[in-house]
């Protein structure tokens, strides 16, 4: 089924002067309209601990896009809480992302340029009483918890004396504990209806070197703590992020509020030392509904698991939904972020159908994607009214819609190749290409007729001969003359051959994260997602600098691969074909 959404309640005036209308703008404008905000500041915060994917392109489209419609400014910000599972590749690779969609940031912060910060607020907590060591290990605090229609159960070592707690954690502190033996939680209130504000853990033990601190910290905050104080030390006046933190708003408001970052300077003065700008304020986390898409997945986990196990070339694997991947793929910079804002920002989740944003690559390479041609499935053609040896050039426009694309220069010669798709000796009902005795118009170069089929030893087509009528070419008397068909082609003896990657939707349905037939989203990738065949490309489209894009006509999009591709071996990736081939009757 296919599932198709029109978000609305976004809206732009016209291509001159865009004025978005949304619910998280609206509030932006109130807020600066009522003096609650003098200027606006967002950051955009992934965790270093994988590559960003097609659903991130919403948020930093958010996040960059907003501080930039409102005169503000957006940090980039690596939440690098967790350094067991993060890693300096994913680190630069999120930098590269947000680049190539044409963003840049304001300042490049990291959560581990705040842990000195984070740490002395954590003792803060303790000495106001909002904050306990506890010695429960993990399984007992999953016991004690409760569950969503029972209260969780305080902890034995919840009345710990302030002493004692700031004792604990300095030792914590220090390294004196193993992995796991203690956490940092703070003290709310374990009946609360919201299970994210039963004392949650505010720091755990983990001896891990970081990517940024080394080994001087032996204890690490944990996410919603560190995320919330970072936006706090920054100056962030509207902290955008998606619906699955709604949950997490109160234990947000909780950290900012309780540690008072605005009222105690004595807490960022190790950013003083270091020379560390920081702007304390009360953030405004308002949430918006993920980005998701059909026949693929988008968790994290998973698409570490797909690079793992080798079932895919890696992250940048162009079947891949990482922004790497899809880049790669050939999609753009410009279909991406139309995409995005056509969906709009929603408070309600929803599906979106992949044909949607395959059918915005359409629209946006049409535009902007010069013309070549090439063959993917040769079958050579030979004609015998030309002489040994004949060679010429064709003029050929880059792109039919817009002259300012220039024109080129397209060899021509007797003998050339053809689709073998473009020619049938028992035709089907419909059919409008080539035939034995038939005509077809050769795109630019005239019309052409198959007199003679030749086969090798084994029955099999190998060559099609014929003639050229040399008075249809355009602009010629003849050229008037009515066929059914045109075909495309190129020159054997000027063509370049290249590697072709035709590439598909990496799962073949529509939901690979449904387990409920007891598969895993492992059994649903579709086999022909990939299939590699030999072509033979016009000579301008074997020079194309890496990652340039083409339509090769009658046959779909594709890109020079980025990494692959050179004039002498090129390389070439389908990012889309020139129809939806999914939907049905298609």
């Amino acid at each position: 089924m296919s599932i198709q959404h029109s978000v609305p309640g976004d809206t732009v005036a016209d291509d001159a002067t865009p004025v978005r209308q949304d619910f998280i703008r609206q509030i932006v404008r109130d807020d600066l309209a009522a003096g609650r905000q003098q200027a606006i500041k967002t950051r955009f915060p992934p965790e270093p601990n994988g590559y960003l994917h097609i659903g991130h392109t919403r948020a930093i489209w958010t996040d960059f896009g907003i501080a930039a419609e409102f005169g503000g400014v957006c940090n980039l910000r690596l939440d690098d809480t967790n350094p067991a599972k993060e890693d300096p590749e994913y680190v630069a690779a999120i930098q590269d992302d947000v680049r190539w969609l044409g963003y840049d940031w304001h300042d490049l912060r990291h959560a581990s340029d705040y842990f000195d910060v984070l740490y002395l607020a954590g003792e803060k907590l303790i000495k106001q009483g909002d904050a306990f060591v506890c010695d429960l290990t993990a399984e007992q605090v999953r016991e004690y918890r409760g569950t969503l229609t029972e209260p969780g159960r305080n902890s034995p070592y919840r009345d710990r004396s302030v002493e004692e707690n700031l004792d604990l954690f300095r030792r914590m502190r220090a390294g004196e504990f193993p992995d796991g033996a203690r956490t940092l939680r703070a003290k709310i209130d374990m009946g609360s209806g919201n299970i994210n504000l039963r004392d949650p853990a505010l720091y755990r033990i983990k001896h891990v070197t970081h990517q940024n601190t080394g080994d001087a910290w032996p204890i690490y905050p944990m996410y919603d703590y560190a995320h919330s104080l970072s936006d706090a030390v920054e100056g962030i006046t509207h902290s955008l992020c998606t619906l699955e933190f709604e949950d997490h708003r109160p234990l947000y408001d909780w950290c900012v509020d309780k540690v008072d970052l605005a009222h105690h300077p004595e807490l960022v003065a190790p950013l003083q030392a270091k020379g560390l700008p920081f702007e304390a304020s009360k953030p405004r986390q308002i949430e918006f509904s993920r980005l998701n898409i059909n026949y693929t997945v988008m968790s994290k986990r998973k698409l570490m698991a797909l690079v793992q196990e080798n079932l895919v070339d890696g992250w940048d694997d162009p079947r891949m939904p990482s922004l790497q991947g899809i880049r790669r793929r050939g999609y753009t910079p410009g279909a991406l972020k139309l995409f995005v804002s056509r969906l709009g920002l929603s408070k309600q989740n929803s599906m979106i159908d992949f044909s949607v944003l395959e059918n915005t690559l359409r629209e946006d390479l049409d535009a902007a994607a010069p013309r070549r041609m090439a063959v993917l499935s040769p079958l050579k053609f030979v004609l015998t009214n030309l002489p040994e040896g004949h060679e010429e050039s064709l003029r050929f426009s880059n792109h039919p819609k817009d002259a300012s694309f220039g024109e080129r220069d397209i060899p021509f010669s007797r003998e050339l190749w053809i689709e073998r798709d473009d020619f049938a000796e028992v035709p089907p009902k419909g059919w409008k290409r080539l035939v034995p005795g038939g005509d077809v118009r050769l795109r630019g170069a005239g019309i052409v007729r198959c007199d003679e089929v030749i086969r090798d030893a084994n029955g099999e087509i190998v060559e099609l001969r014929g003639t050229l009528d040399p008075e249809s070419r355009p602009g010629m008397a003849g050229a008037d003359r009515k066929v059914k068909g045109t075909i495309h082609w190129v020159s054997a003896q000027h063509a370049v051959p290249a590697e072709v990657r035709l590439y598909d939707r990496l799962f073949s349905v529509a939901d690979p994260d449904d387990d409920a037939d007891g598969k895993t989203y492992r059994d649903h990738l579709n086999p022909a997602s990939r299939t590699t065949v030999q072509g033979w490309v016009e000579p301008a489209a074997a020079t194309a600098a890496p990652e340039q894009s083409f339509q090769f006509e009658r046959i779909g999009y594709f890109v020079a691969d980025r990494k692959d591709h050179r004039a002498d071996k090129p390389v070439f990736n389908r990012s889309v074909t020139l129809r939806d081939t999914w939907s049905a009757g298609a």
